[in-house]
């Protein structure tokens, strides 16, 4: 069963076919894709949205579409993922985030992780939680801090990525459910 999880401002909920322009012309611009290999085109954009709605449609949960919930405005998405490459930390969950640049400096990419978080913790009853960026990117990883993650100092080359692109080490954080469960009391 798919689930449309709300905050107190937005709702993350399933893919619809109105996202995938505003999700294509996210993932043609620069300032959001800095911390990316490439940009996408409309074909491979599309082909992930529509990657994340069957995952949504198999699982009731995934990367979520995230929208304002005055308006339902797509602004990214966020919420969980298994990664299929073969990372040192395999197999695991992740969460992850991306959102049109219009809409940083908010606080949705915290408000939206921190409800997926509670999802995967309550409702999956996972036992750990990871996320991992470049090790550049110190917004995303300042949202990891702000989630409670905490970095592992373990740092590994990305495999879809060419080992001496300036993208290609990253950071990995985790947070527990039992370390989620303290924070919040």
């Amino acid at each position: 069963m798919q689930k449309i999880i709300e905050t107190d401002r937005l709702y993350l909920r399933q893919w619809k076919k109105t996202d995938f322009k505003p999700f294509a012309e996210m993932n043609a611009n620069k300032e959001v894709m800095e911390y990316f290999p490439k940009l996408l085109s409309v074909k491979e954009s599309d082909a992930m949205a529509l990657k994340c709605q069957a995952l949504i449609e198999e699982k009731g949960w995934g990367f979520w579409a995230a929208s304002l919930k005055d308006n339902d405005m797509f602004i990214g998405f966020v919420g969980l993922h298994q990664p299929q490459y073969d990372f040192p930390f395999n197999p695991c969950v992740e969460i992850g985030w991306r959102l049109r640049k219009k809409f940083w400096g908010y606080g949705y990419a915290t408000e939206a992780a921190n409800a997926a978080l509670k999802f995967a913790f309550e409702e999956l009853k996972l036992k750990e939680v990871v996320s991992i960026t470049s090790c550049t990117n110190r917004r995303s990883q300042l949202v990891m801090e702000r989630l409670g993650m905490r970095d592992t100092g373990k740092n590994w080359l990305h495999p879809a990525i060419d080992f001496s692109h300036p993208l290609a080490e990253h950071v990995l954080y985790k947070i527990t459910q039992k370390d989620w469960i303290e924070d919040r009391r």
